[in-house]
C-alpha cells in the first residue's frame, strides 16, 4: 500500500473518529417532545385520578385527558450534539436553550419544588374554579407561604399561619393584608392575628423598609380554600400549572349528572384560577401530538395560544378556543348536543 493510501486511511479514520467524538459531545439544550396523557375522569393504575368524598358524585364517559410534555437534557444530564440535531428535524420535537427550563439563578431542586408547588396549586385553583361553577359556596383565607430571609417577618410568622387580621382589622384577601401593612411607616409595629396550628395567636413586627422605599415585613403570602367536602387529585409524577383547566372539567363532570364529553375522547390545556379564567401553556406543538396519538379528536386550547396551535395542529384533531371554564363547559355541552358551530382558533 503507497504512502498515499495509508495517509488517506488514517486522515479518514481521524475525521471519523472526531465526527463521532463531536456527535457525542454535551449541548446546552433541552428537548421537548410529546409527553403522556392522563383521564381526569378516569383511573390510574388502579386509582381515580380525581377523588371526591363528602358530595355526591355522577358516572361519566369518554375522555377528558389533560396533557404533558416530556423533556430529555438539563445540567446533570446533558444532550450529546447527535441527539439534538435530531430534535431539530423533527416537528414533534423542540429543541430549547437549557435556561429556558433550567435558570442558572436557580438549582434543578428549585426547578422541581416550583413545579411541585405549581400543580399543587393549580390543583387548589381548580377545585375552586368549578366549585364556583357549580355555586357550591367555599371559603378563602390567607395563610404563610414563607418568609424573606434577613427581613423583620423572619421568625415570627411561621409557614401555615393563617392571617385573620392586621392591626384588629379583619382580613380576607391578599390585597387586605398589603394594605395594612402600607399604613404604616417603616419602624412602626403591625400586629397580625393569625391562627397557628389551630390556636389563636397574635404577632407584632417592627416594619422595615423596601429598596424601594415601601413599607414591608417580608412575608409571602397565598390564598388557600376550605372546601365544603374532599377533593384528592392524584397524577403521580406531574409539575407545573397546566393541567388546571381539565383538573376543573373533571370535578365539574364528577359533580353533575350525565357525560359532559357524550363519550368522546377530548384533550386540552390550559392554567385556571379559582374565578374560572383559562391562562396560556408552554409546549402547545407537543401536547397536541401527545393529545392525538392518544386518541382525543378534540383539543381545548387556550384563547393565547391559538395562533402557535392553529400552525402545527395535528390532522384529525379539531381545536375548540377556551378563554374561561364556562366557555369550555358550553363548547362541550355544544359538542354533545350535536352543534358543529364551535369557537374554533382562526387560522392565521
Amino acid at each position: 500500500m503507497s504512502r498515499r493510501a495509508v495517509a488517506l486511511m488514517v486522515a479518514g479514520s481521524l475525521t471519523l473518529l472526531l465526527a463521532l467524538c463531536a456527535a457525542l459531545l454535551p449541548v446546552p439544550y433541552v428537548a421537548l417532545s410529546p409527553g403522556p396523557t392522563e383521564n381526569t375522569i378516569g383511573d390510574v393504575q388502579g386509582k381515580p385520578v380525581i377523588s371526591i368524598s363528602g358530595h355526591q358524585i355522577y358516572p361519566a364517559d369518554g375522555k377528558l385527558s389533560l396533557v404533558t410534555v416530556a423533556y430529555q437534557g438539563g445540567p446533570d444530564n446533558r444532550l450529546d450534539l447527535l441527539t439534538a440535531l435530531r430534535g431539530w428535524v423533527d416537528s414533534t420535537i423542540a429543541v430549547v436553550p437549557e435556561e429556558a427550563i433550567f435558570p442558572r439563578t436557580s438549582s434543578i431542586q428549585q426547578v422541581e419544588e416550583q413545579n411541585t408547588q405549581e400543580m399543587t396549586d393549580s390543583q387548589q385553583s381548580a377545585t375552586a374554579a368549578a366549585l364556583n361553577a357549580l355555586k357550591i359556596p367555599i371559603q378563602e383565607s390567607i395563610s404563610v407561604a414563607e418568609t424573606d430571609k434577613g427581613t423583620p417577618a423572619e421568625g415570627k410568622l411561621k409557614a401555615g399561619d393563617e392571617i385573620t387580621a392586621v392591626d384588629g382589622t379583619k382580613v380576607t384577601t391578599l390585597d387586605a393584608v398589603a394594605a395594612g401593612v402600607q399604613k404604616h411607616k417603616p419602624g412602626e409595629p403591625v400586629t397580625f392575628s393569625v391562627q397557628r396550628n389551630g390556636a389563636p395567636t397574635q404577632v407584632t413586627i417592627n416594619a422595615g423598609k423596601s429598596q424601594d422605599g415601601r413599607t414591608m415585613v417580608g412575608v409571602r403570602m397565598q390564598t388557600t380554600y376550605k372546601f365544603p367536602f374532599k377533593v384528592d387529585i392524584s397524577v403521580g409524577d406531574v409539575g407545573g400549572p397546566s393541567a388546571g383547566m381539565m383538573f376543573s372539567l373533571g370535578i365539574y363532570d364528577k359533580l353533575t349528572p350525565g357525560s359532559l364529553t357524550g363519550g368522546v375522547s377530548v384533550a386540552g390545556t390550559g392554567t385556571i384560577d379559582p374565578q374560572g379564567d383559562v391562562g396560556p401553556i408552554g409546549g402547545i406543538e407537543q401536547k397536541m401530538v401527545g393529545a392525538r396519538r392518544a386518541g382525543a379528536t378534540v383539543f381545548l386550547t387556550p384563547g393565547a395560544n391559538c395562533e402557535d396551535a392553529v400552525k402545527a395542529v395535528p390532522k384529525g384533531l379539531r381545536l375548540v378556543k377556551v378563554t374561561t371554564l364556562d366557555d369550555a363547559i358550553k363548547a362541550l355541552d355544544a359538542l354533545r348536543a350535536g352543534s358543529k358551530d364551535l369557537p374554533a382558533c382562526p387560522a392565521s
